[in-house]
């Protein structure tokens, strides 16, 4: 767990970890340094993790911190890699295939700083197109499964809170994820087991189960080119997608959920 940094200079460590996204990283990092340009300095650190891309994508120069991993080791890893030796009082998240709004940065930290139970706080994600991303999911729970696959009741996917104010939510993907200080000393790391998949709903579940909350803060917008780094290993995702879900729901809760799916698909 990473200890308390209260006293740092720096405000907000944000860590990117990459794996084969061509200009995206790039376009992400530049981003990153508009959104933050209006703020005291030094308030902010950046620290790329690379996992052993083979396409040059983290080989430019910038004002971040570069640990080049030798294989991959997974995204939650990679993260808890960064974390470790960050500086910043809060970590910010971000997928290399994101690019931030201007002023984002500031607003999540703001949100986070005003209010106290804030575990962890996420933007509005935006489609390349502009359109809103689903990107907020419920914890999922057999009853859950059940009750959209079977019942067509929409409550396991993702979607998109219809809210102009700030909302407490159950669990967001981790494209653009906010962790406050608190989460750090409570929760802790990342859980490394999870490869890749299933680490979002983890954390947010940890955090649940704490006297803290996941925020979702609509006026705070990150645009999303959706799956840049996961289409990259596209071959392989269905063989890390069950891996994630033996360990999040247990082996007998992921085969049940599973039969639930596939009944579904039968009986339509």
């Amino acid at each position: 767990m990473k200890k308390s940094s209260q006293n740092s200079k720096i405000e907000v460590s944000i860590v990117v970890v990459n794996y084969n996204t061509g200009d995206f990283l790039k376009k992400c990092v530049e981003s990153i340094v508009k959104s933050t340009n209006n703020l005291r300095n030094p308030v902010c650190e950046i620290i790329i993790v690379d996992n052993a891309s083979n396409d040059q994508s983290a080989n430019f120069k910038g004002s971040f911190k570069l640990i080049k991993n030798a294989d991959n080791p997974g995204f939650s890893r990679a993260n808890n890699q960064a974390i470790k030796i960050s500086q910043g009082n809060y970590i910010l998240l971000l997928n290399p295939d994101t690019e931030i709004k201007g002023g984002t940065v500031s607003k999540l930290l703001q949100f986070a700083k005003i209010h106290k139970n804030a575990g962890v706080v996420v933007p509005k994600l935006l489609n390349s197109d502009g359109t809103v991303q689903d990107s907020v999911m419920p914890l999922p729970t057999l009853y859950r499964a059940i009750s959209e696959f079977w019942f067509n009741k929409k409550i396991y996917s993702r979607y998109v809170p219809r809210v102009v104010l700030p909302t407490v939510i159950e669990s967001a993907i981790m494209a653009a994820f906010l962790i406050t200080p608190q989460t750090l000393q409570k929760v802790g790391l990342l859980d490394e087991r999870y490869f890749m998949y299933f680490e979002d709903l983890d954390y947010c579940r940890r955090v649940k189960k704490t006297d803290l909350e996941v925020y979702y803060l609509p006026t705070a917008l990150v645009i999303h080119h959706q799956g840049v780094s996961g289409k990259s290993v596209a071959g392989e995702q269905w063989r890390r997608l069950i891996p994630g879900s033996k360990i999040y729901h247990g082996l007998f809760g992921h085969w049940l959920i599973n039969f639930v799916i596939w009944m579904s698909q039968k009986l339509k």
